[in-house]
């Protein structure tokens, strides 16, 4: 179990590392109108705010153990979270620019791109090819010692996303002050909410009102 005190919200109802990870930027499009009666609420809110809560989240995806995490707490030393913070925060960005200009139909800049083949190629850098299961595979050596491990993580589980078919399965909520990340994998490919309890009902009630003013 964790040892982690703080744990911030996070919504993991994408099907993807990936995608949870674009989300936690919470209320990215979120625009303030006369459905929010609260104005402050209309700032997108960052629920990776440091080196421990991106432990958490990656704790949550289960791409580290809890003792992992422990150990990782515990190797982090000076500003080196903070700057493995910043860079999962910089791959998180140019994945959700890749993804949102693709599903309103542009072409990703080659900005973003470049970023995300920076990351990629960073996380293969320090594997080693080791011997495990009668097998070898590609790993990195130690992997409580170093700090990046989380951002490594987050890189391949990024590449092995987006170098796949499963892109084209990538869709948006399609509450507009949402757009939450999620991937379909519906039967009929029909998935239109994030979450069915959150934005689906919201949606369906707003139109509703909406009728009963016409």
């Amino acid at each position: 179990m964790s040892t982690l005190l703080h744990k911030p919200a996070f919504q993991l109802i994408a099907g993807h590392p990936l995608l949870d990870l674009v989300n936690t930027l919470d209320g990215r499009f979120r625009q303030y109108g006369p459905h929010l009666a609260d104005p402050s609420q209309s700032s997108p809110i960052d629920l990776l705010n440091g080196y421990e809560d991106l432990l958490l989240f990656v704790e949550m995806e289960s791409l580290l153990t809890a003792r992992q995490t422990r150990q990782l707490q515990r190797a982090a030393s000076g500003n080196a979270g903070s700057r493995v913070l910043a860079s999962c925060i910089e791959l998180r960005e140019a994945a959700a620019d890749v993804f949102y200009t693709g599903l309103d139909g542009h072409k990703p800049s080659a900005i973003p791109l470049r970023a995300l083949a920076r990351f990629f190629k960073a996380a293969l850098g320090p594997q080693e090819l080791m011997w495990k299961d009668l097998r070898i595979e590609w790993d990195w050596p130690e992997l409580e010692a170093w700090t990046e491990l989380p951002l490594w993580l987050l890189s391949l589980s990024a590449a092995s996303l987006m170098i796949s078919d499963d892109m084209k399965r990538v869709r948006a909520c399609e509450n507009p002050d949402c757009r939450l990340l999620f991937l379909d994998i519906s039967k009929n490919h029909t998935r239109r909410w994030c979450d069915m309890k959150l934005c689906g009902n919201r949606m369906k009630a707003r139109r509703f009102k909406a009728q009963r003013r016409a």
